[in-house]
C-alpha cells in the first residue's frame, strides 16, 4: 500500500504534538529556582543544617518551587482552554 502525500505530513503533525506535551512537567526557568536549596539556606554558614531556620528556609524554598510549577500548569491549562474556546483569532499575551 502506498502512502498517500499527506499521511506523511500529518504523522509527523502528530509526534510533535505528543513531543511537545511530554515536557510540560519541566521546571520552569522563571522559577528561579536554580541554585542549589542546601547552599542557598546555608548562607555562607549562618544557618547549620538541622536549625530552625534552615529548616524554615527549605521548607520556603520547596513551597515557592510548588507554588512556580502549579502557576506554569495553570497557564498552561489556561492556554489551552482559550485556544480550544477561541478558534477564530489565536491567543497573544503581548
Amino acid at each position: 500500500m502506498r502512502l498517500k502525500p499527506v499521511q506523511p505530513l500529518l504523522l509527523l503533525l502528530a509526534a510533535l504534538s505528543l513531543a511537545s506535551c511530554a515536557s510540560r512537567n519541566e521546571v520552569p526557568a522563571s522559577a528561579g529556582m536554580t541554585e542549589d536549596d542546601d547552599t542557598f539556606c546555608r548562607a555562607g554558614g549562618k544557618n547549620a543544617p538541622g536549625s530552625p531556620d534552615y529548616v524554615y528556609c527549605r521548607k520556603d524554598r520547596d513551597a515557592a518551587r510548588n507554588a512556580a510549577l502549579a502557576r506554569a500548569d495553570r497557564q498552561q491549562r489556561d492556554l489551552a482552554d482559550y485556544m480550544v474556546n477561541h478558534p477564530e483569532h489565536p491567543y497573544s499575551p503581548y
